[in-house]
């Protein structure tokens, strides 16, 4: 049975809203916790009554993101099994077990501190409190290392194998799992986001507080904090997503030539795109500025091997498709008589194509009667959206040297005390408060479309991973869930608004004249 495209894609559409949703909130929050360990360490330390308030009334924003966060987490893990209820079945015996840690993680680990941290001013000891904090920044990163090993594995399927019995995929080697190079690639890149993000949003709203002359000392406390947290952090984010770029042209070349609009194979090393327009028709790419071996270095850390084009990927597809038409007729064979030693020794030879075969049933219902022509439609339909892969990853790249610039900046004015000299610096900082989030979803938008049309990376297409719904389901229960989340988008802005406009002296928590001057 040919797959209902409607179903596919309002599916996918259903997860990717839910996602960029979610990822509003949790970026933030895996940032500005540690901006508060860093405070409360500070008021430990000197016993500044100061460094208590600013950890507490950052702490009121951490803690309305947070819950933000866990409220639309929660949804997205259900529609696993009510939206690609065969993608839970295939899968997850691998995907189930790290999913279930980070649920773990999220909301007892998680939930148990926050809970202390609030709670426990004045019931544990200034010392406890802060291993309170530290452990609160650590889990909130180990929730997302968990999260994101399983998304690494959809990405690089290691330590896996499938079982012709079982017809499902089995974890071989949990360790091969959990030490997933793009899993930890992804890892150190994407929480090192998020501390940009919670730099930036401390240093948005101390600038907003110098503009109006409220809360100075406050103010710029928090500013010096943010301008050296968040220069580390910008840092960090190039230099570890370089590391994810060499992660993917080893594990998801086409996406890696998707990224860079490489229709052809170029000589190594292959030279970088600054800028052009692709033309998906002509495959090409028009009024292109290119720099000269930059994307050999970056993507192959050598000067003599070549970055294929998407030209020679297809080509390579349909061989690998080929292959996976024998080992799909040997997994039928074997169906039926489990002893057959020849099917046995065809599916072993050719087991990890045939995910290529199953491409084919979005377009014919049985692999096997493919023609030349369904091969090539396959094969063309591994070519994921390249001008949205191609001004994502530079808008992104963009935002990143920019945040360089800007934390760099920032952190100079701090070091000279002149963080409140320059108007226009501060409204600079104001207005770039929504950038680590247009940079945290584009990110998103490579890592996950860019894998299209794959669920997990060339071992289930994304098509056959679908529940058996119907497209009006789906579209009753999209209208739900972009209702919900939005109201909680809204809710989310308002309350964040609200108390930053309050400020902490709005709040009670600005300490005296006398508690200052210490």
């Amino acid at each position: 049975m040919i797959i209902d495209a409607d179903v596919v894609t309002l599916s996918r559409l259903q997860f990717a809203l839910t996602a960029l949703y979610h990822f509003l909130f949790v970026p933030l929050t895996l940032g500005l916790v540690w901006m508060l360990a860093i405070m409360e360490s500070v008021y430990v330390m000197t016993g500044r009554e100061v460094w208590k308030r600013m950890t507490q009334f950052w702490g009121v924003l951490f803690g309305i993101n947070f819950a933000m966060g866990v409220a639309t987490g929660v949804t997205m893990e259900f529609q696993f099994g009510m939206n690609w209820a065969y993608y839970a079945h295939y899968v997850g015996d691998v995907f189930g077990t790290p999913l279930a840690i980070e649920g773990l993680m999220a909301f007892f680990l998680e939930g148990t501190l926050v809970g202390l941290f609030f709670m426990g001013w004045k019931r544990i000891s200034k010392v406890k409190h802060l291993l309170v904090t530290w452990f609160l920044a650590l889990a909130t990163s180990l929730s997302a290392l968990w999260i994101l090993i399983a998304n690494g594995w959809m990405q690089n399927p290691v330590g896996s194998a499938f079982n012709a019995e079982t017809m499902r995929m089995e974890v071989t080697s949990f360790s091969e799992v959990v030490f997933n190079p793009v899993a930890q690639a992804k890892f150190v890149h994407t929480v090192s986001a998020g501390y940009v993000m919670g730099a930036m949003f401390v240093l948005s709203i101390s600038a907003w507080y110098l503009l109006r002359g409220r809360n100075v000392d406050f103010a710029k406390r928090s500013m010096t904090v943010a301008a050296s947290f968040g220069l580390a952090a910008a840092l960090s984010v190039v230099v570890l997503g370089d590391e994810s770029g060499y992660a993917v042209s080893e594990n998801q070349k086409m996406k890696m030539a998707a990224i860079e609009a490489m229709w052809k194979t170029e000589p190594a090393p292959a030279s970088f795109t600054v800028f052009g327009i692709p033309d998906v028709q002509n495959r090409t790419t028009h009024y292109a500025l290119r720099l000269p071996w930059v994307m050999g270095l970056i993507g192959t850390r050598s000067i003599d091997k070549p970055i294929p084009g998407i030209a020679n990927l297809v080509e390579e597809t349909k061989g690998k498709i080929d292959n996976g038409i024998q080992a799909y007729d040997a997994m039928l064979v074997l169906r039926e008589d489990k002893n057959n030693a020849q099917a046995k020794a065809i599916l072993a030879a050719h087991d990890k194509d045939l995910g290529y075969a199953l491409l084919l049933k979005h377009f014919i219902d049985d692999p096997r009667q493919a023609t030349p022509a369904d091969i090539q439609k396959a094969a063309d339909s591994t070519i994921p959206n390249v001008p949205v892969l191609f001004w994502s990853f530079r808008i992104m790249v963009a935002c990143g040297f920019y945040f360089i610039a800007l934390f760099a900046y920032s952190f100079w004015l701090s070091s000279k005390r002149k963080l409140d000299d320059k108007r226009w610096y501060l409204k600079l900082a104001l207005w770039s408060l929504p950038l680590p989030w247009v940079a945290a979803e584009l990110g998103w938008i490579v890592a996950e479309y860019g894998r299209q049309p794959w669920a997990i990376e060339g071992i289930l297409p994304t098509a056959l991973g679908v529940s058996s719904v119907t497209s009006g389901q789906v579209w009753t229960s999209l209208g739900g869930f972009v209702l919900f989340y939005t109201a909680l988008a809204v809710i989310d802005a308002t309350l964040m608004v609200k108390f930053a406009r309050k400020g902490p002296d709005g709040l009670g928590l600005w300490p005296s004249t006398s508690a200052t001057k210490g």
